[in-house]
């Protein structure tokens, strides 16, 4: 395929993803005020952002692997659709169950865009050629990343707008990938008429991995982290997936083959995306909630603040994938990327009430760069290590395991923030003689800060800085991890051909095979 073709390919696919980077960008700086005016609590501003990362978590390796067996057109297409459903159900949501259940809903759609797009671009566009256009894709998270937040804090902040058009506007973008999609994108529909979908793998899965992350966010908050809950909860989640790996290296289609993870190079890129994702998603869910409680700023200065993360990202990503296209050679950039993030993290674990805004430029964009040569790196690497059959299944493995990362670290260190906000909370009141109402343990309700005595402000602004500092304080080792694991990540030559000519050389390789059999 040409350039241009490649491009109109892709159309629709950035499209797709434009509008899954825009549901969970969009509601960063309006969070704050629907939880407000909805009157939950801390606990359930994490699990707005949860439940979408626990839906899309979950989903991802059905996807990956249903992209291996039927059309990834009409897939994809079915999870934008899914995402539609979910927007409306958020934007006319009167109460935060109706919230979360929506944000669940947008999550499924939101597993489907993630595996399959990137399953699509390896279909299309040879390794070699890969970095190029996974540039142009990191501009289009870049561009989702900063517009998102920005368009959240202007609906928000425009009185006869609110918070519910944060959900409504990503309606359009999805009926336009839809359309983009059906337009654009032409793949060769491959009939697989044996394919059989391992429903018995997938619901334990999935039921598995949900078991153990609704234990890790509620855990501290709901209950004790040791108590009976937390044995029940995680005892299903390790049974039901103990049975998962029983099923799928019985099954003939397993949703994540169990022997992908015999190459060396998928096991290390997964447990690295793993981390990156708990050191990625927790630290940064919540830095909108510092800017706007802690710094006092208004939900569209919160989205301006965040330019210099994601303008770190769109470089180095874009640099990156250009120079790894030019030259085939791209560890180096991956062991770059997690040095330069680990230290980023570090510099943010600093960070307070009083802090500069220059200096959290500097830090903040740190941490981009380090993330933008890393994260789509990985994945690079390990569709290159696999043959053509598996990219679907190793592509949705490496998301399946960072959207976990994220949901783990979002959940765990949003549990850490009420709990450390409670407790600097209960501890700055007492001091200044003020009835604090609390034990300095457990959560309380998100505060307004508009309505807050300015004694009392000053004294939430610290608790929430200092809490927020914390949180990247506990995700640097994770990312000191990731480092370590990138190291031994074996380099090898980027291959030259597009997935779906490999398929057809593994596909004639068989068919060789078979002939040659049947001879002898």
């Amino acid at each position: 395929m040409t350039n241009r073709q490649i491009l109109q390919a892709m159309s629709g696919l950035m499209a797709g993803m434009f509008v899954a980077i825009l549901a969970g960008t969009v509601v960063a700086n309006a969070l704050p005020t629907i939880i407000a005016d909805l009157g939950a609590s801390q606990s359930s501003y994490t699990w707005v952002v949860t439940a979408e990362l626990l839906a899309m978590t979950a989903t991802v390796p059905l996807w990956g692997k249903l992209s291996d067996l039927f059309n990834k057109k009409l897939l994809l297409q079915l999870s934008l659709g899914m995402f539609v459903v979910g927007s409306l159900l958020a934007g006319f949501s009167h109460g935060v169950e109706l919230l979360i259940f929506s944000r669940v809903v947008q999550g499924i759609g939101a597993g489907g865009l993630t595996a399959l797009a990137q399953v699509v671009m390896a279909a299309i566009i040879p390794p070699r050629r890969l970095g190029k256009y996974a540039g142009i894709f990191g501009a289009v998270f870049a561009i989702g990343t900063v517009a998102g937040p920005l368009v959240g804090g202007v609906l928000v902040d425009t009185s006869w707008l609110g918070w519910r058009w944060c959900f409504f506007i990503g309606v359009p973008f999805a009926l336009l990938a839809i359309a983009l999609l059906q337009r654009t994108l032409r793949l060769p529909v491959v009939v697989r008429r044996e394919a059989k979908i391992d429903f018995l793998g997938a619901f334990l899965i999935v039921a598995g991995v949900c078991a153990l992350l609704i234990w890790v966010t509620l855990a501290g908050n709901e209950f004790d982290w040791a108590s009976w809950q937390t044995a029940a909860l995680t005892g299903a989640g390790v049974l039901l997936l103990v049975a998962a790996v029983f099923v799928e290296a019985r099954t003939a289609e397993p949703v994540i083959p169990l022997g992908i993870f015999r190459n060396r190079t998928v096991t290390l890129t997964t447990v690295a995306s793993l981390l990156v994702g708990v050191a990625m998603f927790g630290g940064t869910v919540f830095l909108s909630q510092y800017f706007q409680v802690s710094l006092g700023k208004s939900p569209t200065v919160a989205g301006l603040m965040s330019l210099p993360m994601i303008l770190g990202l769109l470089v180095s990503s874009t640099v990156a994938g250009q120079l790894i296209s030019k030259s085939g050679v791209w560890k180096r950039y991956l062991v770059a990327g997690a040095v330069i993030m680990t230290v980023g993290l570090g510099l943010l674990s600093t960070i307070d009430a009083d802090t500069s805004f220059t200096l959290l430029s500097v830090y903040m964009a740190v941490l981009g760069i380090g993330v933008g040569m890393l994260m789509q790196n990985l994945v690079l690497a390990a569709q290159n290590d696999v043959p053509a059959s598996e990219l679907g299944a190793a592509t949705s493995v490496l998301s399946f395991f960072r959207s976990m990362g994220g949901t783990i670290g979002t959940s765990v260190l949003g549990a850490i923030l009420a709990n450390r906000v409670a407790s600097e909370m209960t501890k700055g009141l007492d001091a200044a003689g003020i009835p604090s109402g609390g034990d300095g343990g457990g959560e309380s309700s998100v505060p307004d800060m508009s309505t807050l005595p300015e004694p009392v402000r000053q004294i939430v602004e610290h608790a929430y800085g200092v809490a927020t500092a914390d949180l990247f304080l506990i995700a640097t080792p994770c990312a000191l991890l990731a480092l370590l694991t990138v190291v031994f990540i074996k380099e090898k030559p980027l291959k030259t051909t597009s997935g779906m000519e490999r398929l057809a050389e593994e596909a004639g390789a068989a068919t060789v095979t078979d002939k040659t059999a049947v001879g002898s």
